[in-house]
């Protein structure tokens, strides 16, 4: 396994090249790892370096990007811990760009991918470098209070998929509707819809992740 400041699983795509090519980068759930979401990730093109990573920080018999602020009132009220949550970004760049190396990714190809803490550091990691990322697909997460009112140059017409569940106790659809609505103001080219169920990816909505990142890499 290559050098990254995070933990990590590597998926080459199937037919290897001398030139670079397109990467996405997997951000699991609060409590999972870095094998949580790898089956959706397998079913995405297979033109794709898949890089999924590790959280830093452990949690009970997984791991978390950042704890959390629960001064608002409660999980669905919930904000990332602000030390935590600026470090977590920076380890997510710099792994980013030591896989850039080590594994001969296209630098101008990169997608994120990422469930609730996942989601939610996706759509941050966006604002604060717009030009770094091709796509977002943020499932069941929220933009954080650190980023709402974040207006940086170039994020228009970038293609973000936003998904909810409209039964999501743990982060309800309405916060994920919320952060479409912004990405929406900025000018990204936003596709957002709540899908019947609750915290997880169901097949409606696996099938929307599929056609959507087969549109960005095709």
């Amino acid at each position: 396994m290559s050098d990254l400041p995070l933990e990590h699983v590597h998926i080459a795509p199937d037919d290897p090249s001398d030139e670079p090519a397109p990467a996405v980068f997997v951000l699991h759930g609060r409590g999972a790892n870095e094998e949580d979401l790898l089956p959706v990730a397998r079913s995405l093109p297979d033109s794709l370096h898949i890089v999924s990573l590790q959280a830093p920080n452990r949690l009970q018999g997984g791991y978390t990007w950042y704890d959390l602020d629960l001064s608002g009132g409660g999980l669905h009220q919930s904000q990332p811990d602000a030390a935590d949550f600026e470090r977590s970004r920076e380890l997510i760049t710099e792994s980013i760009d030591a896989a850039v190396e080590a594994y001969g990714i296209d630098a101008d190809h990169i997608g994120l991918f990422g469930f609730s803490q996942g989601a939610i550091t996706s759509l941050s990691l966006l604002l604060d470098a717009p030009d770094h990322y091709e796509w977002v697909v943020a499932l069941h997460g929220y933009l954080p209070a650190s980023h709402s009112d974040v207006d940086p140059a170039g994020i228009a017409d970038t293609p973000v998929l936003l998904a909810a569940g409209d039964a999501d106790e743990i982060i309800p659809a309405t916060r994920t509707e919320a952060a479409a609505d912004r990405f929406a103001t900025l000018g990204a080219a936003v596709e957002y819809a709540s899908y019947a169920g609750g915290h997880g990816i169901g097949p409606a909505e696996h099938e929307a992740i599929v056609e959507f990142v087969t549109a960005q890499v095709s």
